[in-house]
């Protein structure tokens, strides 16, 4: 009988450690993903890093699902250096519901990442210790990566079209 891959027990260990934290478990090219319920991703996340061994969170980013409901996906990377396996922890947010815990309790390096998020998708981690803008100025208005944001397009200059590109820029005060 073939012994099941050690990523793969990860599923199995924390479905019997925290029942109802976690909705579902999928596997797919031997790389486990953990849907877990919003209310318990903080758990979920120290579960991990303390009895499961997962050291470090590699990425944290977030996935626009527009027009499905639930409308958002964070997707937390894990891995653990002692047994050297990964894991994806994923949590699914409502449009009309964008904030999540923060994972910077649990794991530091995820104050960047979720700055990121923050600034371009606009969804709120509760509890992060600074939560603003990290890429966009701060003035601009909405968050750039939600698929209903409008695309603003700038012409470039080539030799082509050089002239009518810089007779339509305004020209910097002297």
């Amino acid at each position: 009988m073939e012994q099941p891959l050690p990523s793969t027990n990860i599923g199995a260990s924390v479905l019997a450690a925290l029942g109802e934290s976690v909705s579902d478990t999928r596997v797919f090219r031997d790389e486990v993903t953990l849907f877990v319920v919003k209310e318990h991703v903080s758990e979920v996340l120290q579960y991990l890093r303390d009895v499961e061994k997962f050291d470090m969170l590699t990425d944290e980013t977030c996935v626009d699902y527009l027009p499905r409901e639930p409308r958002f996906g964070i997707i937390y990377q894990l891995y653990s250096m002692p047994r050297n396996i990964r894991v994806r922890v994923k949590v699914m947010l409502s449009e009309n519901d964008r904030s999540i815990q923060s994972a910077y309790p649990v794991y530091r390096s995820a104050n960047w990442l979720e700055r990121e998020i923050y600034d371009l998708f606009g969804i709120m981690f509760v509890g992060h210790p600074d939560l603003r803008r990290i890429m966009m100025p701060p003035g601009w208005e909405g968050h750039p990566l939600l698929k209903e944001h409008p695309v603003k397009v700038e012409e470039v200059a080539f030799s082509f079209n050089r002239e009518r590109v810089m007779a339509d820029k305004p020209r910097a005060q002297e």
